[in-house]
């Protein structure tokens, strides 16, 4: 099982090219700064517009900076069995702890068209693997008894829980045991983990992940007024990484922290406006970060 507050770190760029020296000091910083683990190429890591080699090399640069100190989860998830297949058997030569695969975007599967993938995909490795529901992006819910049945594989180890939708959530987390239930939506974290969640792999977390484990720590240890406390603290940083589309806002604050040089995307996503690095800029001053 996978517990705690895991950052689907994002992929620095410098002159359209993936920045190494800025992603090797964001992957120190997050570890440093209290992540229990890190996600490379996942949305935030912005892996729809990676290649297949930079895909794999940001998955290695990451694993090779983070030393062991902490698990790397990597993500190889894609809309098509078999490239998520050859994702995984390139990432497979580096030395991560597990995979998150997303489900099948686009394409709209039925629920038994997601439990083959999800078989097919868990065939190729002996890692595990975490499941990433996030039907805003894929068009397609990974319902309860689906994921229930897929926490039967014995590599299957869990749920990035991006629903959105707490009454599945709570069903998620009656229907399963020892499976880890991680919140997605960063603004959800607190009220998964006082339903029995095990935290959260959350973009937010870029800023102060220490902070955010302790909502989850917290809520684990009994102090429901001290996490709520986080998590109402956090709350605004929360709103300002999503005022406009996700990475933009956590690269905007890794730059403004001087963590990488850059805060550039590929297009279609641009970066964050003038207000809204104005805004993002006032919510780290409040946190005493700038």
């Amino acid at each position: 099982m996978f517990e705690g507050v895991f950052v689907p770190n994002v992929t620095p760029f410098k002159g359209g090219e993936v920045d190494e020296a800025s992603l090797r000091r964001l992957v120190d910083y997050l570890i440093d700064n209290g992540a229990t683990g890190l996600v490379p190429c996942g949305t935030t890591g912005e892996s729809a517009t990676l290649s297949h080699e930079e895909h794999i090399e940001v998955i290695r640069i990451v694993v090779d900076q983070a030393k062991g100190r902490v698990p790397v989860i990597a993500g190889v998830g894609t809309n098509d069995t078999r490239e998520t297949i050859k994702l995984m058997e390139k990432a497979e030569e580096i030395d991560c702890q597990g995979y998150l695969v997303v489900g099948p975007y686009y394409n709209r599967p039925s629920q038994e068209g997601i439990i083959e993938h999800y078989r097919a995909v868990s065939d190729v490795t002996e890692r595990p693997i975490i499941i990433y529901n996030i039907p805003a992006r894929t068009g397609r819910n990974i319902e309860v008894k689906t994921i229930a049945e897929l926490s039967q594989i014995p590599n299957i180890v869990g749920v990035k829980d991006a629903s959105g939708d707490i009454n599945q959530t709570m069903n998620l987390i009656a229907r399963t045991s020892n499976f880890s239930v991680l919140s997605g939506e960063d603004h959800l974290m607190f009220c998964l983990c006082c339903l029995g969640g095990h935290g959260g792999i959350m973009a937010s977390a870029h800023v102060l992940p220490d902070s955010f484990l302790g909502i989850y720590k917290n809520v684990k240890e009994g102090n429901i007024e001290e996490s709520r406390n986080l998590h109402y603290r956090l709350l605004p940083l929360v709103r300002v990484m999503f005022k406009e589309p996700n990475p933009a806002p956590a690269k905007a604050a890794m730059k403004l922290l001087g963590i990488i040089d850059s805060d550039e995307l590929r297009l279609p996503l641009m970066s964050v406006s003038a207000a809204c690095r104005e805004d993002i800029a006032g919510v780290l001053h409040g946190l005493k970060l700038l």
